[in-house]
């Protein structure tokens, strides 16, 4: 890749998995009960016709990954688990207390902190409790993260039972100077065993995450990461970049230098190395960050038309309603966004109350909505439209505009009324989103807030 386009386009912006991004949310536009009427409204336009989405974050870590942006709480006492549920099927319960008709479940998620940090009784517990009143339907999906150095045969096997087909392990690097630095050790051994436990259990889907600019990586031990990885075979792969934000997440990120980091074009370098790996060994590149074998629902879904990104990430369908439930947790009607609490105690108290424990949020304009689409179209399937006036907004001539240099730089193909990225360009796409972002242009930050884009 031209190491000057990698200079020039390098800048602090946002990951985009949402919409305005969170930093832009107007928390005077939204109230608990402006998110119920948009949750409800979103629940009667799409139940039961696709059903909905629920993500469930489970924040509790034995210890800190230093690395980790997750909002999540350090502890060893697992006394936490059973009031934790507690609260979460307190909360379900509100929500569909909310709704005229029983709520059909599309997708499950699982997210963390560490989900295998309860133990399989415990998941079981809120598995069950989420079940008991919701059927799901018919083409559903059910997943969640895992850490192999907690996940047991017992927890893979309790949650197949209770539907789940997909699992997801955080590996981010076999490198133990690297390990060491993010205070994340795990042996290659324990990860092939965990992911075949998976397999002879009934998995469909098995995913390793791994990670791109951390500490002291360079391009022979991520090198060496994706081989040892390609030998066990995961059936899709995130590739994330590190986010170096310490000025947000305090004392994780913190604890090494900056200097430890691979920086600009080697951490660039890193990338592509992984991205050749990965296509060598059979894997799709899949959005931004994700790879995926061309038997994986992924990469169906690509094919089809149908990928989605959320606040999980790359998903294989959407749902207009996306209910986040636990502690910091971020559901999305489509109209709204709304964040639960950010710590627990704060969190339980006002889910056992019988209140949605929403702190902040944003309610999306009409502006808001196409300019997220087309934003979404370009994370999604590498082209946006707009041939139609719905899909147009006044801006959108001075968005184009703005982009007229990338167009030189050969980064983007524009034409009437559409946007192609080619995919040589697609490192950039961040870029190109925030050209489309208003309310950033409108309103650009004094400080760093994000992360770089490359």
């Amino acid at each position: 890749m031209n190491n000057h386009l990698i200079q020039k386009y390098n800048i602090p912006g946002p990951r985009y998995t949402s919409y305005p991004t969170v930093p832009y949310w107007d928390a005077g536009s939204i109230t608990v009960d402006r998110w119920k009427d948009t949750a409800v409204r979103a629940f009667e336009e799409s139940n039961l016709t696709e059903g909905i989405s629920l993500y469930i974050h489970l924040p509790f870590c034995e210890s800190l990954c230093t690395f980790c942006g997750c909002h999540k709480r350090i502890t060893k006492r697992h006394s936490v688990e059973s009031p934790y549920i507690d609260a979460v099927l307190s909360e379900w319960k509100t929500y569909r207390n909310l709704f005229d008709e029983t709520p059909r479940i599309k997708e499950l998620h699982l997210g963390g902190g560490t989900p295998t940090f309860f133990s399989p009784d415990h998941l079981k517990m809120l598995i069950d409790g989420i079940m008991e009143h919701s059927p799901i339907t018919e083409e559903h999906e059910f997943g969640f993260e895992a850490h192999p150095n907690s996940t047991t045969r017992e927890h893979l096997k309790t949650l197949y039972e209770s539907g789940f087909r997909r699992c997801s392990f955080g590996v981010q690097d076999y490198n133990p100077l690297v390990q060491k630095t993010i205070n994340r050790i795990q042996s290659y051994e324990k990860v092939r065993q965990v992911t075949e436990w998976a397999r002879e259990t009934g998995y469909t889907s098995v995913s390793h995450d791994l990670i791109f600019g951390l500490p002291h990586q360079t391009l022979e031990n991520v090198a060496d990461t994706i081989c040892k990885t390609n030998e066990i075979a995961p059936d899709r792969l995130a590739f994330y970049s590190y986010a170096h934000v310490p000025w947000i997440k305090g004392t994780g990120q913190r604890g090494f230098s900056e200097e430890d980091l691979p920086r600009n074009e080697t951490k660039r370098a890193l990338y592509e190395t992984g991205k050749k790996l990965f296509s060598e060994f059979g894997y799709e590149e899949i959005g931004m960050d994700h790879f995926a074998l061309q038997s994986d629902s992924l990469y169906q879904s690509l094919l089809s038309k149908k990928l989605h990104r959320n606040f999980m990430g790359y998903t294989a369908s959407k749902t207009q309603l996306m209910i986040g439930l636990g502690m910091s947790a971020i559901s999305d009607s489509w109209y709204a966004f709304a964040q639960n609490e950010k710590t627990v105690p704060e969190y339980e108290a006002r889910a056992n109350s019988g209140e949605l424990p929403v702190f902040r949020g944003h309610l999306l304009t009409n502006e808001d909505r196409i300019v997220r689409q087309h934003i979404l179209n370009i994370m999604c399937h590498f082209e946006t439209t707009w041939e139609r006036p719905d899909n147009q907004f006044p801006e959108l001539e001075d968005c184009l505009q703005r982009l007229t240099e990338m167009e030189a730089d050969g980064l983007v193909g524009l034409s009437e009324n559409k946007l192609v990225v080619p995919e040589h360009a697609r490192p950039f796409v961040r870029n190109l989103c925030m050209a489309f972002d208003l309310r950033l242009l409108r309103d650009a930050p004094d400080a760093r807030i994000f992360s770089m884009t490359i």
